[in-house]
């Protein structure tokens, strides 16, 4: 069969396991997702943007995977072990009850930490349980073949540029390109199946029980240390750490970087194109996770970030600014978009792609959420350095020659550059803050030229961005459209969330974009984004207008709405990037923008409480 007749072939959806019925685990470098059946379907050794090994979420044929299941019919139910990001997978079968505990290991960063070991640990807790496990490697996003031999116990898989070593408990055969392995477990006995990134100074090693059991009480103690740093004490705290745990999985420590998301092209729409590649750093992303993580009492990953930003992206000078809108998560500027055509994508929706060809855009809200998240951390964590406090003034020097430029502002349209409301905005928080910062330190500034331009920003938005005839602001100059992103205006301390223009705005935004609590972005119908096809409600939306709601004074709606979206959540209380017609998780998964929306939303609505 080609790969234009693979693609073209009637998708089945059994063969899939819906995006929301999936845990994430990771070690700080990259990440990878458990389906409820027990089979890792994404993993990318070694960093979060490297190709795939596991893919099978994205082609279950060709996209391989690691399996690890009942070979009797079994319910199943996943959860974190509490306070960490261990997940166990748990089967429920006639004849006994059993668990997957899958986790990596956090380490130093001495040779062991590019082991990049994957765990999975198998334990039959009641009568008896036959199993199978199917290690089925597929390099490259399925472009390289690889070869298999048995070792001295060892399994080695190999491809021109990664190999891996499997090493297990019980008996591994191999079979054509895959391992598998057959057997039975009774109440008390357990099997480990660990799976290495071999070469260099890395050799094989083995994992026998006692060393797995060590690894899981040591990974336990590293993610309890970590939450143990947390200040919040209010309602919703489980779901609130839970979104901590998550923002702290799409770090990559190296570096401090921070990812949009672990995976890439899980569609906004099933079959449609929305398939994008969110392995690497936007900067408001990142910015906005640095805000939401301070507010907790997390300061260690606002300072990495700061460092990330100074000594692994070099300011330009070019037509598009000082700033990219998104880096790798090495600092590099280049990040080439490609299809992947070998791979059908989930459920069907091609193209499969990696890179991301946004990477150029100019979108002139980053600075804003930039210089809030550096005003922020010299808030709550560390005083700016001279060198901070130097870039930050040519960044704000460069936002008031170009504020009011046309961009793609925050939803990356690809219908060319408009005049956007929010892209202003967040030009004025850019502005507003780093003036915030010099009077506070008494630092030199050009007080002169940034308050005039904060101000010209000011009585731009108030004249061109509000609409008489919608009695409300809107999303572009010259148009009468409405934009979910508008939410952030009182968020942003730019207008008060009681002044008569903006509750007008609220309102006309709760009648047109929001169903159910659910928040729509845009209506792409009567504002084109150059994309074809329908989204789902985009779920940071919903919980900018949860807060939106609480700063208004109407506290019993946002908490109303606050709950509701807390039942969209998945089963460990992860969410995607949107939520479909009927309440399903689409998107790339677990998205940050969704997880620190909801740390802002809660803390916010908890203070409007009492």
């Amino acid at each position: 069969m080609t790969v234009a007749e693979s693609i073209r072939r009637p998708t089945d959806a059994s063969r899939y396991v819906p995006i929301a019925e999936h845990g994430l685990i990771g070690d700080l470098r990259t990440a990878a997702l458990v389906d409820t059946r027990g089979t890792i379907d994404w993993y990318c050794p070694v960093r979060f943007d490297a190709a795939s090994v596991f893919a099978s979420i994205l082609d279950a044929d060709r996209g391989g995977s690691f399996q690890l299941t009942p070979e009797v019919p079994a319910r199943t139910k996943q959860f974190y072990f509490p306070d960490t990001n261990i997940l166990i997978t748990r089967f429920f079968a006639d004849d006994g009850v059993a668990e997957v505990q899958d986790f990596m290991p956090i380490v130093d960063d001495s040779r062991e930490a590019d082991r990049h070991r994957l765990i999975r640990r198998v334990l039959c807790v009641r009568g008896s349980l036959p199993f199978t496990a199917r290690v089925a490697p597929r390099f490259d996003y399925g472009r390289q073949s690889h070869t298999v031999r048995a070792e001295k116990g060892l399994t080695i898989f190999e491809s021109p540029e990664l190999s891996l070593a499997l090493t297990s408990g019980v008996t591994v055969e191999v079979d054509g390109p895959d391992a598998v392995s057959t057997f039975k477990l009774v109440e008390g006995e357990a099997a480990v199946f660990a799976l290495d990134r071999i070469g260099g100074t890395v050799q094989p090693r083995h994992c026998p029980q006692a060393e797995a059991e060590e690894l899981f009480d040591a990974t336990v103690r590293y993610w309890r240390r970590w939450l143990a740093q947390s200040r919040y004490r209010g309602r919703w705290r489980e779901m609130v750490h839970r979104s901590a745990l998550t923002l702290k999985l799409l770090t990559y420590a190296p570096t401090g970087a921070i990812v949009a998301a672990p995976t890439t092209s899980l569609p906004e729409q099933i079959g449609g194109e929305r398939n994008w590649d969110y392995r690497y750093v936007w900067v408001r992303d990142a910015a906005f996770c640095i805000y939401a993580l301070l507010r907790l009492g997390f300061t260690q990953e606002a300072e990495a970030f700061v460092r990330f930003l100074s000594e692994g992206i070099a300011l330009g000078d070019g037509p598009g600014g000082p700033l990219q809108i998104m880096y790798g998560i090495d600092g590099r500027s280049e990040i080439p978009e490609q299809m992947l055509p070998q791979l059908e994508g989930h459920l069907g929706s091609s193209p499969v792609r990696v890179g991301n060809a946004a990477v150029h855009q100019l979108q002139l809200d980053i600075y804003g959420a930039l210089v809030d998240s550096l005003y922020l951390y010299d808030k709550w964590g560390q005083p700016l350095s001279s060198d901070h406090w130097d870039a930050v003034c040519k960044l704000v020097g460069w936002v008031c020659d170009n504020w009011d430029r046309p961009d793609m502002s925050v939803w990356e349209t690809r219908a060319g550059p408009q005049r956007f409301l929010y892209s202003q905005l967040m030009c004025w928080v850019a502005i507003e803050r780093a003036m915030r910062i010099a009077r506070h330190r008494g630092l030199p500034a050009d007080m002169s030229r940034w308050s005039t331009a904060r101000d010209d920003i000011y009585r731009r938005i108030m004249r061109c961005g509000w609409s008489p005839q919608r009695r409300a602001f809107v999303q572009r100059e010259g148009e009468e459209v409405l934009d979910a992103s508008l939410l952030m205006m009182p968020l942003s301390k730019f207008i008060s969330p009681t002044d008569p223009k903006w509750l007008s705005t609220l309102d006309a935004l709760g009648e047109e974009l929001v169903a159910d609590s659910l928040v729509y972005r845009y209506d792409p119908t009567v504002s084109p984004d150059g994309l074809r096809g329908e989204e789902g409600t985009f779920s940071i939306c919903s919980f900018w207008y949860v807060e939106a709601l609480s700063r208004a004074g109407r506290v019993d709606e946002a908490r109303l709405a606050f709950e509701k979206m807390l039942t969209y959540a998945n089963h460990v209380g992860l969410y995607a990037e949107e939520i479909g017609r009927t309440g399903e998780q689409i998107g790339n998964f677990p998205q940050a923008f969704t997880h620190l929306a909801l740390i802002s939303a809660a803390f916010n609505l908890d203070r409007a409480l009492g």
